[in-house]
C-alpha cells in the first residue's frame, strides 16, 4: 500500500509539470515538453551512494517501461556486493586504488548481472539503529581492515580476511539474502533478477571529451571508475541530441555530474551556469542568481574540457534524467530526479539547464534503443 500511495504521489507530481505548474513560491516557471514514467525518489542518506541511487531508479524505470511493473529494489544489496568486489580488487592492488562510498553508473548494472538483484523489503540494509543510510563509520572500519590486509602482518595473506570482512558489512547491512520470500514466492537473488526482465547487457554509457576521438570507447579517468569501464566519446552538441532524442522516445538517462557549482541550488530546484563567474560577482548579483531566468555562459568543448582538466569539475554526484522542459522564455532545461529525499522546492525533483549540463556531465547511461540510428553508426 505504501509503494501504490508514493506512486500516485510520483504520477501527481510528474502530471503537474506535465502542464506547466511550478510550485507558487517558485520564481521559475517550466513547461514539460516530454516525461518519462519514474518511480518515487528516495533518500540517500547520509551516504555516497548517489551512484547506486541513480542509477537504481534509473533500473527501476527501465523495468517499468519493459513490463509496466512497479519495483522498490534494494540499493544496499548493490553496495554490499560492490564493497565486497571492491574489497578484492584493492587487495589485489596492494592499496594502490580508490576505496570508499563512490561507484559509477556501470556498478548497478554489473552487479545485477553479477549477483542479481532483491527487493528493498528484504534487504533494507538498515541493521545500525538510524532509519536512513549512514555509512560514515561503516566505511571507516572497513578501510581500515582492508589497509591492514595490505600490510600482510603474516607475511602471506590468511583466507579467511574475506569472511572477517563480509561480517563486518553484515553487522551494517544485514545478513546476505542468499534466499527470500516475495509476494508468495521464493527466489535467490539470481532467480529474482531474472523475473524483472532487464537485460544489463543492452546498455550504453556515453561521454564527450576534446582529447579522446569521437565516436571511439575511452574510459573515463575519474576515480570512481574502479572497473574501467569505458564510454563513447561524442561530440558535445551530440551528446546533448542523444539526451533530447531518448527522452521523447521514451527512454530516461543515467546521469553522472557535478553539482559542486554555485549555479547548482538543490533549494531553489534549478542547476544553471550564471553568465559572471561567481566569483567576480557583487554581493547583489549573488542574492537574485536565482531570481528567474537570465542569461548563462556559452558553454563550448574548450570550456568543459579546461574545467575537467583543472579539477573545477570533478566526478561527485549521480542523478537520473526523466524529462525535458522549458522556462517562459523557451529555453530548455532537463528535469532530474535526485535522491536527496523530497524537501526542496519541487518535491526531490530539479530543473537543470542545458549549459549546466553541457559543461558539468561527467558520463551518462541509457538503453541502446534509446540511440538514434545514424549515430549508432557513426560508433567504431
Amino acid at each position: 500500500m505504501k509503494k501504490l500511495v508514493l506512486f500516485v504521489l510520483t504520477t501527481i507530481f510528474l502530471f503537474s509539470i506535465a502542464v506547466g505548474q511550478s510550485p507558487k513560491d517558485s520564481l521559475y516557471q517550466f513547461k514539460t515538453i516530454t516525461s518519462v514514467e519514474t518511480t518515487p525518489v528516495k533518500n540517500q542518506g547520509s551516504s555516497g551512494t548517489c551512484w547506486n541511487y541513480s542509477a537504481s531508479s534509473f533500473v527501476e524505470t527501465e523495468i517499468l517501461r519493459e513490463t509496466g511493473k512497479l519495483y522498490d529494489l534494494s540499493e544496499m544489496f548493490t553496495t554490499f556486493n560492490s564493497y565486497i568486489d571492491k574489497a578484492n580488487a584493492y587487495v589485489r592492488m596492494h592499496g594502490h586504488m580508490n576505496f570508499g562510498q563512490g561507484g559509477a553508473l556501470h556498478d548497478v548494472t554489473i552487479m545485477f548481472k553479477k549477483y542479481g538483484a532483491v527487493p528493498q523489503s528484504v534487504f533494507p540494509g538498515l541493521n545500525y539503529g538510524t532509519s536512513v543510510n549512514k555509512h560514515g563509520e561503516m566505511d571507516a572500519i572497513l578501510k581500515v581492515i582492508l589497509d591492514e590486509v595490505v600490510k600482510n602482518h603474516n607475511k602471506q595473506l590468511t583466507p579467511v580476511w574475506k569472511q572477517a570482512y563480509k561480517r563486518v558489512l553484515e553487522s551494517y547491512l544485514g545478513e546476505y539474502p542468499e534466499n527470500f520470500n516475495y509476494e508468495g514466492k521464493n527466489y535467490t537473488p539470481k532467480s529474482f533478477a531474472e523475473q524483472l526482465k532487464f537485460d544489463p547487457d543492452a546498455y550504453m554509457q556515453f561521454t564527450s571529451w576534446t582529447d579522446y576521438p569521437y565516436f571511439e570507447e575511452m574510459t573515463v579517468l575519474v576515480p570512481d571508475n574502479w572497473l574501467h569501464q569505458n564510454s563513447y566519446n561524442l561530440p558535445l552538441d551530440e551528446l546533448e541530441k542523444l539526451v533530447d532524442s531518448a527522452l521523447k522516445s521514451g527512454y530516461s538517462v543515467a546521469w553522472a555530474t557535478d553539482v559542486s557549482e554555485k549555479g547548482f541550488s538543490w533549494k531553489n530546484g534549478v542547476a544553471i551556469v550564471p553568465e559572471k563567474p561567481f566569483d567576480d560577482m557583487t554581493e547583489d548579483e549573488k542574492k537574485v542568481m536565482f531570481n528567474g531566468p537570465s542569461n548563462e555562459m556559452i558553454i563550448t568543448p574548450e570550456v568543459r574540457q579546461e574545467a575537467f582538466d583543472n579539477y573545477t569539475t570533478t566526478d561527485d554526484h549521480g542523478m537520473h534524467i526523466v524529462g525535458l522542459a522549458s522556462d517562459k522564455s523557451g529555453k530548455e532545461y532537463y528535469i532530474v530526479k535526485n535522491s536527496w529525499d523530497t524537501k526542496n522546492i519541487f518535491e526531490g525533483y530539479l530543473y537543470v539547464s542545458k549549459a549546466f549540463f553541457k559543461y558539468k556531465t561527467i558520463s551518462l547511461m541509457l538503453h541502446k534503443g534509446g540511440v538514434p540510428k545514424d549515430l549508432m553508426k557513426k560508433l567504431k
